[in-house]
């Protein structure tokens, strides 16, 4: 009979084979990596890494966003600071000049992002503000060498492709949570309503960039089932967020996940989805701290740079040192 050792190992060498000879693993194959004691996360995290070496080398996906348009929106996301529902200090303003976000986009690119992304609280933007925005996506596709990315609530067919003529070519619409913990999160929209956004930009030639929030109360198995939604729709970019609690806010009481679970999710995400980017992003200096780099060789290939929606983060410049530390091309 083989030892505990030898079982995980073999199961970690075993699952690593099958992924990098364009094998899927079963999600009873990815749980049993899941289970795996903490003394085996540094061969899990090995193995993830090497997943990524395989299918995505050593390219590295940094995204700078804007907060275009913020605060007072009428969902009641229970980690969000800017619905309307909770009282925080959130900034509330209205869609940003076009000088406004061309000058934000312009410093992205001059400060090393690959991608720019236009960010909207709501569900979303009126029609007026859509077409305001369109004009300036346009202008920022003509004058700024950077790809751009937007994320505007729900989509319908028309929207969709007058983004990616606007020059869009990925759309982030998270998931946030699997499918049987989302009431817990959301009651004035579904999970379905998000999955018909994700296909909705699937079937007009974007990107896809659809991941979610870990540490919202969520069991490891259930962000597990986040994962194979997100292969099943055929995702291509997936940020893992990681809950940073806002006063305020409903799970302003959450105890955050420790820097170790953290990167075990990111492995087991590129187990899941080995040839997508796996971007960490909001709340990875609070929660991951020194383990940041770490995170970047357990299977990420990806970051938002340069702060997020309400919170800030580190510096572009220091963030880029530890990407190109950590062995990237960036």
């Amino acid at each position: 009979m083989k030892t505990e050792k030898l079982r995980y190992l073999d199961a970690i060498a075993e699952a690593e084979e099958k992924v990098l000879a364009d094998g899927s693993l079963t999600f009873e194959e990815a749980e049993h990596l899941l289970n795996a004691p903490d003394e085996y996360l540094m061969q899990l995290a090995a193995a993830a890494d090497r997943i990524r070496i395989h299918y995505k080398g050593y390219s590295f996906d940094a995204c700078s966003l804007i907060n275009a348009k913020s605060g007072r929106c009428s969902e009641d996301c229970a980690f969000c600071a800017q619905s309307a529902r909770h009282r925080t200090d959130c900034d509330v303003y209205p869609l940003k000049s076009e000088e406004d976000i061309l000058k934000a986009a312009e410093h992205a690119f001059q400060t090393g992002a690959g991608r720019f992304c236009t960010v909207t609280s709501g569900p979303a933007l009126s029609d007026g503000e859509f077409e305001k925005l369109l004009g300036t996506l346009r202008r920022v596709s003509r004058e700024v060498d950077i790809a751009l990315d937007a994320s505007l609530g729900f989509l319908d067919d028309r929207r969709a492709q007058e983004l990616h003529s606007a020059g869009v070519s990925r759309y982030n619409h998270n998931l946030e949570t699997c499918r049987d913990h989302f009431p817990h999160i959301c009651t004035t929209h579904s999970f379905d309503d998000r999955v018909a956004t994700v296909l909705t930009v699937k079937n007009h030639d974007m990107s896809i960039c659809c991941g979610g929030i870990i540490g919202m109360g969520e069991t490891p198995r259930q962000r597990m089932l986040l994962a194979f939604t997100l292969r099943e729709l055929g995702v291509d970019c997936v940020p893992i967020n990681i809950l940073n609690p806002r006063p305020g806010t409903r799970l302003a009481d959450c105890v955050p996940p420790m820097p170790m679970d953290i990167v075990r999710t990111v492995a087991i995400f590129r187990f899941i989805l080995p040839t997508a980017t796996i971007k960490i992003a909001g709340g990875r200096e609070a929660n991951l701290r020194d383990f940041q780099g770490m995170a970047l060789r357990s299977g990420a290939n990806g970051m938002i740079i340069g702060g997020y929606l309400t919170t800030t983060g580190r510096s572009i410049a220091h963030d880029l040192q530890m990407i190109r530390e950590a062995g990237f091309q960036c």
